[in-house]
């Protein structure tokens, strides 16, 4: 057949609006990294709040410019044997037309360029939960480098990329799915397997130290999360990118309602902690999914993902990985249940006409789930721990132990979160104010 002639009226023109709407959810993915720094922040012992919100923050800086200078290039540039992108022309950023769209979108460049900067931010920043408490700041900053280097970067084209294998293949991943969540969760069972446990796991407690910071943080989350899946559309214009939107609500609601119901059953509580774990898992598993499944679909992918998070955090316990903030047991988990309950749910009344084996499809768009599942959980758990290897054997990634008892914060940051001495109470208030009380009695008195 011959190819169709696409006259000059038919080609995409820059949309105000969608590059507006765009922007805006660059913003929001980009709010997703502090509220990560609180809902982990919060989740931490007083000792570590500001290395757990450190860790972070240090991502929006290091990435940021590994993504200038090749990272964009590498991604989404032209493919090369179906797992890697280049493009010499996006180095440096500096040959990008402020007008020039991406290819068959209604956007500038920079806009998709900078909506995905956000993702592969966050994506490592998710990793730290699970090495709260024990590892050098210096070691982490330069495991971002490598790992976004040599895992996020290369993964981000497979998923997402033109000429990517997953995306040739058909995999269906949203927003992220494998991309980011089986991704950071994999690679932090890979380093915790590697750096070892916290000093005092399962002896002593090791409960979150604020809790009102931890709901702060999922609220945060849970809002940018609208940014992060309705914006991978890259427009509002035929009513998909809106499909997502209520799906992410949809389901993160029904992962919180599943998680609670367990743990009451299971514990006999419904907690805060539960509340928040809840939708973050509803969240996570959602993202891969809510384009291709009704809300109804969304629903089971809530109940399904906040059941099976909620028993999967507990199995640190069981098999002795201490991966301090269950980024494995949310992120991990929750990703693989999201990306492969596609295969089941996937309605064709969409992202695309694929459906289902409960829509009449068969299992054959599940057997591509399954790929792209296993191959980014193998490669990102494989070669993080490589990365993590080598960091340890040579630079160190762990502080010592009795730095580790006294205290990250102090030890790797000279400052604490709270300075108690100046809260206006104890002997420091009685000290300043116990004379300047007698001074006004004297006066009183006379």
């Amino acid at each position: 057949m011959a190819p169709a002639i696409t006259l000059a009226a038919e080609a995409p023109k820059l949309s105000a609006a969608n590059t507006g709407f765009m922007l805006i959810c660059s913003a929001l993915v980009m709010l997703m990294t502090p509220g990560l720094a609180f809902f982990y922040g919060g989740m931490v012992r007083v000792k570590s709040t500001l290395n757990m919100l450190m860790m972070s923050f240090i991502s929006l800086g290091i990435v940021t410019i590994l993504w200038v200078l090749y990272g964009f290039s590498m991604a989404f540039g032209t493919d090369s044997g179906s797992l890697i992108g280049w493009n010499s022309d996006w180095v440096g950023l500096g040959n990008i037309g402020l007008t020039e769209l991406w290819p068959g979108y209604t956007v500038p460049v920079f806009v998709f360029l900078v909506f995905q900067l956000m993702f592969a931010i966050i994506t490592p920043a998710l990793i730290s939960g699970a090495l709260a408490d024990r590892v050098k700041f210096s070691a982490w900053a330069l495991f971002i480098a490598l790992w976004a280097t040599v895992v996020y970067f290369p993964v981000a084209h497979w998923v997402w990329g033109a000429g990517g294998w997953a995306f040739e293949l058909g995999v269906i991943d949203f927003a992220g799915g494998t991309a980011v969540h089986i991704n950071a969760g994999a690679a932090a069972l890979g380093v915790i397997l590697v750096i070892g446990k916290r000093v005092g796991f399962k002896k002593d407690p090791m409960r979150p130290h604020s809790l009102p910071l931890v709901m702060l943080g999922a609220g945060l989350l849970w809002f940018g999360w609208f940014g992060f899946n309705a914006g991978s559309w890259l427009g509002n214009d035929d009513g998909v990118g809106a499909l997502m939107f209520v799906n992410t609500q949809v389901a993160t609601a029904a992962a919180m309602l599943a998680w609670l119901a367990y743990e009451k059953i299971r514990h006999g509580a419904f907690t805060t902690l539960g509340a928040a774990s809840g939708a973050v898992a509803g969240l996570v598993a959602i993202t891969p999914a809510g384009g291709a499944v009704t809300p109804m679909g969304a629903i089971a992918v809530g109940v399904i993902a906040g059941v099976l998070c909620a028993m999967a955090v507990g199995l640190k316990y069981k098999f002795g990985y201490d991966d301090s903030l269950d980024v494995v047991g949310v992120h991990l988990v929750g990703g693989v249940v999201g990306s492969l309950l596609i295969g089941f749910f996937a309605s064709g009344k969409g992202q695309s006409e694929v459906e289902g084996l409960f829509y009449g499809g068969g299992l054959t768009q599940f057997w591509k789930q399954c790929a792209g599942v296993f191959a980014v959980l193998a490669y990102s758990l494989i070669v993080s721990a490589i990365l993590a290897f080598i960091l340890h054997k040579t630079i160190g990634m762990r502080v010592s132990e009795d730095e580790e008892v006294a205290g990250i914060d102090q030890a790797e940051h000279a400052e604490t979160a709270y300075d108690f001495s100046g809260a206006g109470g104890g002997a420091a208030k009685t000290a300043v104010t116990a004379p300047v009380a007698a001074a006004a009695s004297k006066k009183v008195d006379a």
